[in-house]
């Protein structure tokens, strides 16, 4: 097949929105729901990954994840992004479109990470840790499914990323999260958002990059996307709504943290089934991703007292998770998705999803654990208590997000 110019714009306009999920729609949504001393900090980390993760990529990242290697890790014909083909193989896009596309994705998943264990980590940390998880977890996870390995073989289905970026992202949290522990005064006392307002400007912002995420991974300008557009969309207003109304019965009164992180939920919980469901299957999965969402941060955090301080696992891990399991089901044409396989049943595809999820955790977790402990040997994981109490804007930065009299 021939480039499509429209094809090629739709997929260059979806890799800038990818990019302002991340800068700065994430970073906002992060920082503003810590202490004003540590804003800046999330956003230097944000930004930082943006770019370690797009120098690694470059360097050889796109290869090992899409090249066609082994079904286990991709090989490194094209290192250096040299080698590309004029159109990537089954599409009508440059090759070239194909790999900055997928660079934003890569950006935004060890992002994601960090906001497990905010205003208690060291900066130098986080970025050896971010290196060796993109080459170590995601990258291997994308050549699974995306690449053409092992898992897409078996027919395991992941439209934008449930698996391969929320999956990953929210296990690896968890476990760091655990790993480094509580921050000072969790969970005697209140640590309250410094700017719900930035809060939800971010999520804003995530919201309309989420366009580019779930309607770009069509990968063509054309009625899959626009289907995956309409199913994300009405996924995050049903989720919105369906949070809001749980806190109004759980607390008393809907939050605007709470509205948006509901909004999140949707979003992840959609995400691996986007362009397969019918607009019911996103409205399906906005109201189950809030209500199995909502119940794993009270668990997490009120049960389990795990200090996942910004819901990373309980939002974007459960909420991808959940959604790749009930892709089967709402894929099926009996549900008014675009159907399955031919000679596939539901559970075929629910037993191909479960493979694929539980597999991509077991190895997140394994894998972060081993990678947190091997980056502690050069770096210390934890600021010590001072830095803590100063904040890492000052003690990690020397600069402050804001200056006041």
């Amino acid at each position: 097949m021939g480039i499509n110019s429209g094809d090629t714009a739709f997929i260059l306009v979806a890799s800038a929105l990818v990019l302002f999920m991340t800068l700065p729609g994430l970073a906002l949504f992060y920082g503003g729901l810590v202490r004003s001393k540590n804003f800046l900090s999330v956003l230097m980390q944000c930004f930082a990954i943006a770019a370690l993760v797009s120098v690694l990529w470059f360097a050889g990242g796109y290869s090992l994840a899409f090249a066609a290697g082994t079904p286990w890790i991709g090989d490194l014909s094209m290192l250096g992004l040299h080698g590309l083909e004029g159109v990537r193989q089954g599409l009508t896009i440059p090759e070239n479109v194909f790999a900055l596309y997928q660079m934003m994705f890569a950006i935004i998943t060890p992002a994601l990470v960090i906001g497990a264990f905010p205003e208690r980590v060291r900066f130098g940390w986080v970025m050896l840790f971010s290196a060796l998880w993109l080459l170590v977890v995601y990258i291997p996870a994308a050549h699974w499914i995306w690449g053409g390995g092992w898992m897409a073989t078996r027919g395991v289905l992941d439209f934008a990323g449930g698996i391969v970026v929320h999956t990953t992202a929210g296990i690896s949290a968890l476990v760091i999260a655990i790993m480094i522990g509580r921050r000072r005064g969790f969970p005697q006392s209140m640590i309250p958002p410094h700017s719900p307002a930035m809060t939800m400007i971010g999520a804003g912002m995530l919201w309309v990059g989420w366009f580019g995420f779930n309607g770009g991974s069509a990968l063509a300008a054309n009625a899959a996307a626009g289907s995956a557009l309409t199913a994300t969309h009405l996924a995050a207003s049903a989720a919105a709504l369906a949070w809001a109304l749980l806190e109004r019965i759980k607390i008393g009164k809907a939050t605007s943290v709470g509205l948006v992180t509901g909004a999140i939920a949707g979003l992840a919980t959609v995400t691996p089934a986007a362009g397969y469901i019918s607009p019911l299957g996103g409205i399906l999965c906005g109201v189950v991703g809030a209500g199995v969402c909502f119940a794993s941060v009270l668990a997490i955090k009120q049960r389990w007292r795990v200090d996942d301080s910004l819901d990373v696992f309980a939002v974007h891990g459960i909420g991808g998770m959940t959604g790749s399991l009930l892709l089967a089901p709402l894929a099926a044409a009996a549900f008014g998705g675009i159907g399955l396989a031919e000679g596939r049943t539901i559970l075929d595809q629910f037993g191909a999803q479960l493979l694929g999820v539980v597999v991509v955790a077991i190895w997140s977790a394994v894998a972060s654990y081993g990678l947190a402990k091997l980056a502690g040997l050069f770096v210390p994981m934890r600021v010590d208590a001072e830095a803590e109490h100063d904040g890492l804007d000052l003690s990690s930065h020397g600069e402050r997000a804001y200056e006041f009299d």
